[in-house]
């Protein structure tokens, strides 16, 4: 194992014990009312949300859902400006007026959460136009979603729009499970979501959701597909959703069987598991990077808390509102 690759390697661990500890400690600061409006968790898709977005360039475009902080973190937008937006201070990414929803950082193709399920396609569809109209080279447009937003309106007719207009999109249908409460089997007449691709024209890949070198080897071949032939492709990655929807979901429509199951198969115990199996890291070396995670976390909140709330000043506040 060459030096770069064990270091490449234990950053990907890094980003992914990062949002972990983002997520719950986000989650502990909202019981302590430090943070307003509601939550929604990425635990158990860390290497969804790293591995996606480690093959992805600098022209890329992203438009992720309402469970985005693991998204944004993995793409690399700074800890403590994504802190500060969570928790309504004025250094925050969008000066703490959008919340946890609402994360937007252009300078890395971060093109905004979305909190309305599905209305993300649309607009990675117009980023994807852009792209196509001005002749980008080597770019794309990226849109997420989850298993439940694959049977909404807005989902199924962006797709059909980029497979007639020939658009450089990746859609990434992230398969956890659940929405909201609902399961993916009580949900959707076919669970196999490949099908979905072929009525629209569009070329499907499918991977192991936590496994994270398998998400970014399917992610890779997906952008080249999507760059060479300027067509629009279906990504399906399939994963579990540990945490529950929402920051009011106590998860009482499962067990605690099927929780703990997938949390032993999760993808960040999968990949220490891989580093120390093939002895590309000791566990000592794992136990610095998940203390160094933990540490970048603790930091932000301090930052965080240590910054001016949102501007409330309604001169202030309109400034930021666009109208013709």
């Amino acid at each position: 194992m060459k030096k770069n690759m064990k270091n490449y390697y234990e950053e990907l661990l890094l980003r992914m014990m990062m949002i972990h500890d983002f997520e719950e400690e986000i989650m502990r600061l909202y019981h302590e009312g430090a943070v307003h409006g509601t939550l929604h968790l990425c635990l158990g898709e860390e290497a969804v949300d790293v591995g996606s977005t480690a093959v992805l360039k600098d022209k890329d475009y992203i438009y992720t859902t309402h469970r985005g902080h693991g998204v944004c973190l993995g793409r690399g937008a700074d800890v403590n400006s994504v802190m500060a937006e969570i928790l309504g201070r004025v250094t925050g990414s969008n000066k703490g007026r959008g919340g946890s929803m609402h994360i937007c950082d252009r300078e890395r193709g971060l093109m905004g959460s979305n909190g309305i399920v599905g209305a993300n396609a649309p607009l990675a569809c117009g980023a994807a136009l852009t792209i196509k109209l001005k002749g980008i080279k080597d770019a794309v447009s990226v849109c997420f979603s989850g298993d439940g937003a694959a049977n909404t309106g807005a989902v199924l007719e962006s797709m059909n729009l980029a497979g007639v207009w020939k658009l450089p999109i990746i859609f990434v249908l992230v398969e956890n499970h659940y929405a909201v409460s609902t399961v993916v089997e009580r949900a959707s007449a076919n669970v196999d979501f490949s099908k979905r691709a072929e009525p629209f024209g569009l070329q499907c890949f499918e991977t192991d959701g936590n496994d994270i070198i398998a998400v970014m080897d399917t992610m890779a071949k997906a952008r080249e597909y999507t760059v060479t032939n300027m067509r629009p492709c279906l990504v399906i990655e399939h994963t579990y959703r540990v945490a529950g929807h929402s920051k009011s979901d106590t998860n009482k429509y499962r067990s605690e069987e099927e929780i703990n199951y997938w949390v032993e198969r999760g993808p960040i115990r999968r990949f220490k598991d891989k580093l120390t199996a093939e002895c590309i890291s000791t566990v000592n070396e794992l136990e610095h990077i998940e203390k160094k995670a933990h540490e970048i976390v603790s930091n932000a909140i301090d930052y965080a808390l240590g910054q001016p709330e949102a501007a409330q000043d309604i001169e202030e506040l309109l400034g930021a509102v666009y109208a013709d």
